[in-house]
């Protein structure tokens, strides 16, 4: 069913407005057990979700979630629930961030966003030690993303990062050769060209200086093109000396924990993020730099 539709249709400006009113349709999702509060940045939104009732502190830990989508569509209807089940298992408030999209921004754009929340967190008080990105898909890239615009703009990176299926490399000339290009019809090598080409000017997370960037997650699925960017990250993150777990996931698809969070699968690698999580934010004094990215 979403061959046809995913794999064939054209990627064009009209097309992504089109695809940005996925959101709207989605309606507003509200999970039970959730409390949320609307948080209005400087042309974007944001939605602070917590389990009902916490009165927990952002200074004691925050997860700031960033969607996936394409950089195109998708927004705080759709991910609430993987939002809400990360709040619930983790006890802490997630800062969901609906980030200018293409084409009304370029992909910098959106990254230049989630570092404005990122900001927001640190002026509340919130320590960066005391906060977590965590990201699916295109969402992913700005987890990374982020961080390395954070280290660039002289801002300390957070206490941890998590990719779920995350898009790393906007050049796909690895991807287009790999033996999944051909299985993955969620996130078709087409799409993903297409979305490079739209983005605008902007370096893949791969090619940053990851030196800096704190302990990582990643999260794929064994039949998905985007496995081999999370493979290559982790690669690259081991070069660097930064901690990084890796795990590819068999009989999935594409960003499944975000997709269908409610799912045995996704309920499990939704606890290991929790316990990433709460291991990073429990962590004093930090990892020593040098440790190995590890695959499972």
């Amino acid at each position: 069913m979403l061959r046809p539709v995913v794999g064939i249709a054209p990627l064009t400006p009209g097309a992504m407005r089109r695809a940005a009113v996925l959101d709207s349709a989605a309606g507003v999702r509200i999970p039970s057990g959730i409390d949320r509060e609307a948080i209005r940045f400087p042309g974007f939104d944001g939605e602070l979700v917590r389990t009902a009732g916490s009165t927990a502190d952002l200074r004691d830990g925050v997860v700031l979630y960033l969607h996936g989508g394409g950089f195109m569509c998708c927004g705080l209807n759709t991910h609430r629930p993987v939002v809400a089940g990360i709040a619930k298992r983790t006890g802490l408030p997630v800062m969901h961030v609906a980030y200018r999209q293409l084409p009304s921004t370029s992909i910098s754009g959106s990254v230049d966003d989630c570092l404005g929340a990122y900001r927001w967190l640190l002026e509340q008080g919130v320590l960066p030690e005391k906060v977590v990105f965590v990201g699916d898909s295109a969402g992913g890239f700005l987890v990374f993303a982020t961080a390395l615009a954070a280290v660039s703009a002289g801002l300390e990176v957070p206490a941890g990062l998590v990719g779920l299926s995350p898009l790393l490399d906007l050049d796909c000339t690895t991807k287009s050769v790999h033996a999944n290009a051909r299985r993955d019809v969620i996130a078709p090598v087409s799409a993903l060209i297409a979305i490079g080409k739209l983005g605008g000017q902007t370096n893949s997370p791969v090619d940053g200086d990851l030196a800096a960037l704190p302990p990582s997650l990643l999260i794929a699925a064994e039949s998905e093109v985007l496995r081999v960017d999370s493979e290559v990250m982790a690669q690259r993150l081991a070069a660097a000396g930064v901690p990084c777990s890796l795990q590819i996931w068999n009989g999935q698809v594409h960003a499944f924990p975000a997709v269908w969070p409610g799912l045995p699968e996704s309920r499990a690698a939704l606890r290991d993020v929790a316990r990433f999580i709460r291991t990073r934010l429990d962590a004093v004094p930090p990892q020593a730099a040098g440790e190995s990215c590890s695959g499972s």
